[in-house]
């Protein structure tokens, strides 16, 4: 087992003010809230991203926003205007939504040409670009399809799943993710990772970004363990699912 420190958890974390339900108010508590526990990034609705940014300008906190939310269903016109829009109210990084249903229907190169022009935007504004390939709906080997449709538009990261599918993140899934990308290219986990041990288990398997919306009681736990010499990142092999799914 390898010892880290609670800050190393707050590095890995996007804070999630991604619920429907959340009013400005929210919101802004949300950020600050990121900005105490020194998370990496905020993922916030397009309509909040210049709210976000205003509020964590001055802070190390980039503002995140999503693009295609959350079916990827969006025409790739509609993708590219989005992420621009984000990038130019404020967004560091975007998580883009692959079209799913049309991946399902085995219209790759249509897929891959909707990543790729999305992740020309981004890069050209010198942003970070993350695609969603919501493995819910996906077999073993259309994960690794889809990895590889992200390989070839030179994402900088791939992301398990919006939040809002069946279920979200998987070891199982993740460590598919990472054998399947190389090692330049980040994986980011959603959905699920509530809890200080499933972000231990992720960090063990790869994953160097998670989505959370429970991050003042992570990072607190994280800061008693750390104190204890007890925060500690298990060997791979030894990784269980996560809580939430062996709670189902």
């Amino acid at each position: 087992m390898n010892n880290i420190t609670a800050k190393d958890i707050a590095q890995m974390i996007d804070h999630s003010l991604l619920n429907p339900k959340f009013t400005r108010q929210e919101v802004e508590a949300g950020c600050r809230l990121a900005a105490e526990y020194d998370c990496v990034t905020v993922c916030v609705k397009p309509c909040d991203v210049s709210l976000s940014y205003g509020i964590l300008k001055g802070t190390k906190v980039i503002t995140t926003s999503v693009i295609g939310f959350p079916h990827g269903s969006n025409l790739t016109e509609i993708k590219v205007l989005e992420a621009r829009r984000a990038i130019e109210e404020g967004c560091g990084e975007v998580d883009m939504v692959m079209n799913i249903g049309r991946f399902l229907s085995g219209d790759y190169s249509l897929v891959q040409d909707d990543i790729a022009a999305v992740c020309e935007e981004v890069h050209k504004a010198k942003a970070i670009l993350k695609v969603i390939l919501e493995n819910a709906y996906l077999s073993e080997d259309q994960i690794k399809k889809a990895c590889g449709l992200c390989v070839a538009s030179r994402v900088d990261f791939t992301k398990t799943s919006t939040g809002y599918a069946p279920y979200g993140a998987r070891i199982c899934d993740l460590k598919i993710m990472r054998a399947n990308t190389p090692p330049s290219m980040q994986v980011k986990a959603a959905g699920g990772v509530r809890q200080l041990d499933d972000a231990l288990a992720v960090r063990a398997v790869g994953v160097t970004r998670f989505g959370c919306t429970t991050t003042a009681a992570m990072i607190e736990e994280a800061r008693k363990r750390e104190e204890k010499g007890e925060l500690l990142v298990p060997p791979p092999e030894s990784v269980q699912e996560l809580a939430y799914l062996r709670q189902n």
